[in-house]
This record gives structure tokens, C-alpha cells and sequence, in this order.
């Protein structure tokens, strides 16, 4: 017979002390809960199980994670008031235990994901970033700490950002929405006008996708004005880039084609800036996104503008490179050759599957080719 209810539920589910003490410590990890060593917990387990020392916080928290059970069912405290105090103590204690090294490893989850998704897609990143922004918030939202808010809401942003970017590649317009709405509150708990502007930009291109390119346009005029010159040259840049790609979407060319002539003047000399890990317009980037406007106004210039700078576009850039070859459908479309049309329409179809770009593939539904004899896409 059992000791405690501990040690039943663990035979129960046909645990080995051992697997426990892995579930446990890898539970610890990604919460970033501090615990004991493996050699310590092991035999701490034992006496937990024995009934010879009471479970304390937060290992509560863990072992209700762990086994999927209540306090109840685990012999804890079950007391109804006790059972609430005592949850609110654990996630109090969790949010305390963060630290600039756990704060760190969030954000090096976030770059990670941002790598995998520019490279591979989105397909697999929902979920995972669903669940580390869980976890972000769920120790936001009980912090006391001032400088460990700020800190983690800063992440927070990083992270509602990259999921509001890859929802929309998804073509998930209304859960980009959401993430990005989410990532300007964080962005104002964090206190940066830099996240602050970036996350109303980028909400921006949803408004660009669903035809309020007006309201588009404001919003990314708003998103410029934020920072005025107390943001980085980068940034500056970055949002101009953008604001033009609102002006190409509503029609506006001049206004569009002056706005990329500003981002070129304020870009940089070196565009890599470590603390904006978000912000590409080095390496042909700028001169992508002007081939993506000049490509929506139908400009005769968005060939050779595309055709030059696909080359230079970097390797890992893989959803960049759906979107120019669906540009460059578009523009070949516009000046009447239907076989580069095709010729890229089909690259960009065959690319889009593997990464699963529903919004470049969505975009290929809308391509008009021009009248004349070609092979079918």
C-alpha cells in the first residue's frame, strides 16, 4: 500500500522515480522555475512520498503539472480557500524566481522561432509560440517586481509580434489581429516606444490585406510619428519602408515612391542593429519591399527592381523569396509577358506549399494573366 496519495498517484500512472525527476525538472526548465539538483530532488522525493516532509511551493505547482492531478488527489492542501491561496502563492513564488537568465532564455525561444519561421514557415510556430506566450503573460500577470515587468513584457512583445506575423503568413487575419492588439499593451507595460511603434506598424499590413488600406495608412502615419527622431535610424527607416508600402496599397504613388526614397536616405551604413533582431533591410530588402510597391502600382520599373535584387536576397530568406517571385508575377503580368508570369507563379506556388505561405498563396488566387498561348500554371 502507498504512503501518500504522492506515491499512488505516481504508481497509479506507472512512473519510475527516475522519470518523475525528469518531468519535474524538465516542467522546472521551461516555466523557469529555479529547483534543487537531480541528486537533491531525488532524495527529497522520497521523504515527499514517504510522508516524511511536506511538498512545498512551488514543487505543488510542478507535480499538479506533471501528473495532470488537483491538490486533492495529490494529498496537498485541499481546503477550497487554501487550495486558491495556495495557487496564488505558487504562481507569486514562480514570477519572483525570474530572473535576467530566464528572461534570456525566453527571448533566445523567440529568436529561435523567428529563424525557423523566415527559413521554414509557420507551419509547426503557432502552437509553440501560443504556448511560450502562456507562459509569458501567466508570470507577467502575478510580478510585483518592477524591472522584472518591464523586462518580461519586453519579450512578451517580441514574442506576440512573431505570432501575429506568422498567423497572418497563415492567412489567420482575425488571431493576428488579436496577437498584435496584445503586443501593443505589452509593448506599453514595457515602456518602448520602439515595440510600441513596430507593433502598430505591423498590424498595419493586416489592415493592407482586408482592403482598409485608409485606415492602413493612418495607422502607420501614427506609428511614425511615435518615435520622431528618439527612435533608432533603423527603425526610422523600417517604418518609412512601410508607411510606403501603405501608400503603394492605397493607390497613393507618389506619396509611396517618396517614402522609399526616404527610407534609402535614412538608412544606416551598417542596417544590423542587435537590439531590433526584427528589422531586415539590409541585403536587398530594402530594395525588395520598393519592387513589392512599385509591383502593386503596376509600375513598369517593378521587374528589373525585382529581378535585380533576388539574387542578392539571402539563402535563409525563404518566405521573402515566395513573396518577390510573386511579385514578379504580378509584374510580368503588368507588362503583358504571360510566360515569366507563369514561370514565376509556379516557382512561387511550388515554394509557398513547402512553407506553407497561405497568404503568398492566397495572393497567386488573385494573379490576372495577360491574354496570349502559354503552358497552363
Amino acid at each position: 500500500m502507498a504512503a501518500t496519495k504522492l506515491q499512488a498517484v505516481r504508481r497509479q500512472l506507472d512512473y519510475k522515480a527516475a522519470d518523475v525527476i525528469t518531468l519535474l525538472l524538465r516542467r522546472a526548465d521551461t516555466l523557469g522555475v529555479p529547483v534543487m539538483e537531480q541528486t537533491s530532488l531525488k532524495t527529497k522525493l522520497s521523504r515527499w512520498e514517504n510522508g516524511h516532509e511536506q511538498v512545498s511551493e512551488p514543487y505543488q505547482r510542478l507535480f499538479r503539472d506533471v501528473y495532470g492531478r488537483t491538490n486533492d488527489e495529490l494529498g496537498f492542501p485541499s481546503d477550497d480557500e487554501d487550495d486558491e491561496i495556495g495557487e496564488l502563492k505558487s504562481r507569486l513564488a514562480l514570477a519572483r524566481s525570474v530572473d535576467s537568465a530566464a528572461v534570456d532564455a525566453f527571448r533566445r525561444q523567440v529568436d529561435n522561432a523567428r529563424h525557423v519561421d523566415r527559413q521554414f514557415g509557420g507551419l509547426s510556430l503557432l502552437e509553440q509560440l501560443r504556448n511560450l506566450i502562456g507562459q509569458i503573460e501567466d508570470l507577467l500577470s502575478h510580478s510585483t517586481a518592477r524591472g522584472q515587468r518591464e523586462e518580461l513584457a519586453g519579450v512578451l512583445t517580441e514574442a506576440l509580434t512573431l505570432a501575429g506575423w506568422v498567423s497572418l503568413d497563415r492567412n489567420a487575419i482575425s488571431q493576428a489581429w488579436s496577437h498584435y492588439e496584445r503586443a501593443k499593451t505589452a509593448a506599453r507595460e514595457f515602456g518602448s516606444t520602439t515595440a510600441l511603434a513596430h507593433a502598430l506598424a505591423e498590424q498595419a499590413f493586416v489592415l493592407i490585406d482586408i482592403g482598409e488600406t485608409r485606415h492602413a495608412v493612418e495607422q502607420l502615419a501614427h506609428a511614425r510619428s511615435l518615435g520622431g527622431h528618439a527612435v533608432s535610424p533603423l527603425l526610422r527607416a523600417w517604418l518609412t519602408a512601410a508607411s510606403g508600402e501603405g501608400f503603394a496599397a492605397a493607390g497613393q504613388r507618389s506619396n509611396a515612391l517618396r517614402a522609399f526614397d526616404t527610407a534609402d536616405a535614412l538608412l544606416p551604413d551598417e542596417p544590423n542593429d542587435p537590439s531590433l533582431p526584427f528589422l531586415f533591410l539590409g541585403d536587398a530588402h530594402l530594395d525588395r519591399w520598393r519592387g513589392n510597391a512599385l509591383a502593386k502600382l503596376g509600375e513598369p520599373d517593378a521587374v528589373e527592381q525585382l529581378t535585380e535584387a533576388l539574387p542578392h536576397l539571402p539563402a535563409a530568406f525563404v518566405r521573402a523569396r515566395v513573396a518577390m517571385m510573386v511579385d514578379l508575377a504580378f509584374a510580368h503580368a503588368a507588362a503583358g509577358d504571360r510566360d515569366q508570369a507563369q514561370h514565376y507563379a509556379r516557382q512561387a506556388r511550388q515554394l509557398g506549399k513547402q512553407i506553407r505561405s497561405d497568404r503568398h498563396l492566397r495572393r497567386l488566387g488573385g494573379l490576372i494573366l495577360p491574354t496570349g498561348r502559354s503552358r497552363p500554371l
